[in-house]
């Protein structure tokens, strides 16, 4: 059903071409739009190095040594970088894998799990576990993708009250009927 039929939601042409705050509705055809891939990768680099920032202060606190806080910089700093390499990987190759595919699915996300994978190995200095690793985030990544994006499943209080009922009646086996004569 096309957009301009449902009489809440505006017509596709009505949106503005520029915006960047983009919804979209159940009642209209999924249409790619490409990814920045740079500005994408941007943000999400800071904030794996965030992540890296905090996993570096709880390295520094766990081991015993004379070098006070600034030892979150200077003896487990490459934690922070290497975060922010593996974000960076992650999310630029996703972006240009789906921008080049011109589609959103789940091997973006294998593709980009296979990036950081691949860096992880790399830090540990392994062919082997390079590719084992690419193997490894690219799977669990892309099953992830496959599954939802979500641990808990699909949100079904969207969906209106009979398909929930048809789904819950589906998802519980059935008594067998027995013909009474």
């Amino acid at each position: 059903m096309a957009s301009s039929s449902h009489p809440l939601l505006p017509p596709i042409s009505a949106r503005p071409a520029n915006s960047s705050f983009f919804i979209p509705s159940p009642h209209e055809e999924h249409l790619f739009h490409p990814h920045p891939a740079v500005n994408i990768a941007t943000r999400v680099t800071l904030q794996s190095a965030g992540v890296g920032l905090l996993v570096s202060a709880v390295q520094n606190a766990l081991e015993s040594h004379n070098a006070g806080a600034m030892g979150i910089f200077t003896r487990t700093g490459g934690t922070i970088g290497f975060f922010a390499a593996m974000g960076f990987s992650f999310s630029f190759t996703q972006a240009v894998t789906a921008n080049i595919r011109q589609t959103d699915d789940a091997l973006n996300g294998a593709a980009g799990g296979c990036a950081a994978g691949f860096l992880a190995g790399v830090r540990a200095r392994s062919f082997p576990i390079a590719v084992g690793a690419c193997a490894g985030m690219g799977t669990l990544i892309g099953t992830f993708s496959a599954a939802g994006n979500s641990l808990t499943g699909t949100n079904r209080k969207l969906l209106p009250r009979p398909e929930r009922e048809q789904l819950r009646q589906a998802f519980f086996k059935q008594p067998k009927h027995t013909e009474e004569a």
